[in-house]
């Protein structure tokens, strides 16, 4: 526990000024107009993030997403059956655990996956214009230093 005096105290606190309401309202206007610009490929901001995800080769299965994007399973879960409806991602069985499916892109989801930096960076790039790319680095440092300070301990078996 650090000795330093909290910054934050409930005399002054306002919601409308809260880190916490700030970056959901934030994030909330960024996927809003994620999903305007992917509605032409007839998929939402946090399905072209799975595309994309799984796309890298770091994330294979319903449980990496979840944890990775803070997303409940059912949700999680969801969002897959949508995709895998529309043959973007197969499931398939782990050889070494049966119980666990792993996630592969179709032919299909790999090439939508490669329209996601393009459709993501145009959103970004609209509404960040005001904002100068030392501006954009010190926010996103900024930003992984709260994910590094607060992430959980990663569990070994």
């Amino acid at each position: 526990m650090s000795n330093r005096t909290p910054i934050f105290t409930v005399e002054n606190y306002q919601i409308e000024e809260s880190i916490g309401y700030l970056l959901a309202r934030s994030r909330a206007m960024l996927v809003k107009s994620s999903d305007e610009s992917l509605a032409e490929y007839g998929i939402t901001h946090a399905q072209g993030a799975i595309l994309l995800m799984l796309s890298t080769g770091k994330y294979s299965t319903a449980a990496d997403l979840a944890r990775e994007t803070y997303t409940d399973a059912a949700s999680t879960k969801r969002m897959i059956d949508r995709l895998a409806a529309r043959d973007l991602i197969t499931r398939e069985p782990c050889a070494h655990d049966r119980r666990l499916m792993k996630l592969h892109l179709t032919a299909d989801g790999l090439e939508l996956s490669k329209k996601m930096p393009k459709a993501f960076c145009g959103v970004l790039n609209k509404h960040f214009s005001d904002f100068s790319a030392e501006e954009i680095g010190f926010l996103k440092s900024m930003l992984r230093r709260l994910l590094a300070t607060n992430a959980p301990a990663e569990k070994t078996h």
